[in-house]
């Protein structure tokens, strides 16, 4: 009988935690209760690794390689908006208003758990609440976008990633910048584009970039590459496939970013502004220098040209 109330008592509790929100500050202050389990979970790990370290080499040495292996993460982020920044820095010049774009902090993070349920695709990570995350806030490896963070807690986080099958996020095709949304199978390795007409011009091998229209995720970062497109006469839409350029299942250290929470519209009339502000300030400065610049020209050419004798004479 304990063991029936027990079991209804769970079913209902998972029940209420899907369909409604009552339970969010719960699990969350729960957080720091697990906190402790997860630590002890990495316990055996940490101290092998604290040993072979420190019998191969000196400490110095670990911290170096994990500096240099931050660096390396952030450069490899940079040179991802190098395809998107070739095709399109005329356009978003233009759209933006604005002589370059800003870059995104960005925070290092590691992986330190996994969810076991198959059905669902989400990550533990080491950074929470006050680490400064954010809920939503976009994830992402050495290679393209991971997902977004769904839960907060004080200090850990869980990602859901962009495989899953409650996720989408707005693309475009970088070849030709054709919208579309792309969203999660189930499958580590594929995502599907939803509604493309039959006519779209896609093909394989188009690299897929975060489009930015859903203000969650930044523009420009590498999402998945088309690896099918499935034409039928009979079907108004496409079947377009693609693999998610990164390492969901194989990277462990990544990016938290943070993106500027102004719209397009708003960074576009604040850098107008301050392009007004300059040249305004510019004309200012020149109007200020003319006078004392105009008269010294003037005063030397209206000056009469006498001796010496006669300079030194008072004027009548």
């Amino acid at each position: 009988m304990r063991l029936l109330v027990f079991a209804v008592l769970s079913a209902a509790l998972m029940v209420v935690d899907a369909r409604l929100s009552v339970l969010q500050p719960l699990r969350s202050q729960l957080g720091l209760i697990v906190e402790p389990v997860y630590w002890l979970g990495r316990l055996p790990v940490t101290l092998w690794d604290g040993a072979t370290q420190e019998l191969s080499s000196r400490s110095e040495l670990a911290a170096e390689n994990e500096k240099l292996k931050a660096e390396s993460l952030m450069l490899q982020r940079r040179l991802q908006k190098l395809a998107a920044l070739t095709e399109q820095n005329v356009r978003l010049r233009e759209l933006l208003n604005s002589s370059a774009l800003v870059d995104d902090d960005v925070l290092a993070t590691e992986l330190i758990g996994i969810d076991p349920n198959p059905f669902t695709h989400r990550i533990l990570i080491d950074k929470g609440s006050k680490d400064g995350v954010l809920l939503g806030q976009p994830v992402l490896d050495a290679r393209g976008l991971m997902g977004q963070v769904v839960e907060v807690m004080p200090y850990t986080s869980r990602v859901l990633l962009l495989t899953d099958t409650t996720h989408s996020i707005p693309v475009q095709v970088n070849r030709n910048g054709l919208r579309a949304i792309a969203s999660g199978t189930g499958n580590p390795e594929r995502l599907e584009l939803r509604h493309v007409a039959d006519t779209a011009d896609v093909k394989e091998g188009d690299l897929l970039l975060s489009s930015g229209l859903g203000q969650r995720f930044p523009a420009g970062y590498p999402v998945a590459v088309v690896t099918e497109v499935i034409h039928d006469s009979g079907q108004p839409f496409a079947i377009v496939r693609a693999m998610p350029t990164a390492n969901l299942n194989r990277s462990r250290y990544m990016l938290l970013v943070f993106t500027d929470p102004r719209s397009p519209e708003q960074r576009a009339s604040d850098s107008a502004e301050a392009q007004e502000a300059a040249d305004r300030q510019a004309r200012e400065q020149a109007a200020g220098a003319s006078p004392a610049t105009l008269a010294a020209p003037a005063a030397a050419s209206d000056a009469p040209v006498t001796s010496p004798t006669t300079a030194a004479e008072p004027r009548q």
